[in-house]
């Protein structure tokens, strides 16, 4: 669960610093709202023997018939973030399961993975496969082909964790991370 908190949490505040509408101060504030809420929501509705159970409870979900999703809305609100300026799009959606983060932009695309946990990766590995789905996301175009800098290179990167004291996980450095326990 941890593992696919993180890259949830990851994954949208990757899409919100594309839209450029909030402070770093402000970002930060909301990626440790929304960790904490989905640590909370999720717990009582993780299956790991059978990833299908309670999907639809932890999925995570914009459209046109419901253009803020509650989750995100609670954590906009707990971190005093006008929910707009995440700058989402109007359509999309998250399913945060075990084992797996999926993702839909638009109510009729097909839905792409944003990072899988059957196996083993690399955290380079890890950072490019999210970095693909926040490209794929955020970009107009739908065949998820665009490349910026950030995104493509080869370096291997950290994924960067939530400053708080109660997260899961805590940085020491920028090369060193310890995985601690709630």
């Amino acid at each position: 669960m941890r593992d696919e908190i993180a890259t949830t949490v990851f994954f949208v505040t990757r899409l919100v610093k594309k839209h450029d509408k909030l402070s770093k101060k402000q970002i930060e504030d909301f990626a440790e709202k929304l960790m904490t809420i989905l640590f909370e929501t999720y717990r009582s509705h993780w299956h790991s023997d059978c990833p299908s159970k309670g999907q639809a409870f932890r999925c995570i979900r914009i459209n046109n018939n419901q253009n803020k999703d509650p989750i995100l809305e609670r954590a906009c609100a707990e971190s005093k973030v006008d929910f707009f300026h995440l700058g989402l799009p109007k359509e999309l959606t998250i399913w945060v399961d075990p084992f797996e983060v999926c993702c839909r932009y638009g109510e009729k695309s097909h839905p792409f993975t944003v990072a899988s946990f059957k196996g083993k990766w690399e955290e380079w590995e890890l950072y490019q496969q999210i970095s693909y789905a926040v490209s794929r996301a955020s970009s107009d175009d739908s065949s998820g082909t665009s490349c910026d800098e950030e995104s493509c290179s080869k370096e291997p990167h950290v994924i960067p964790k939530v400053s708080n004291p109660k997260s899961i996980y805590q940085v020491k450095s920028k090369q060193n991370i310890e995985r601690t326990k709630l």
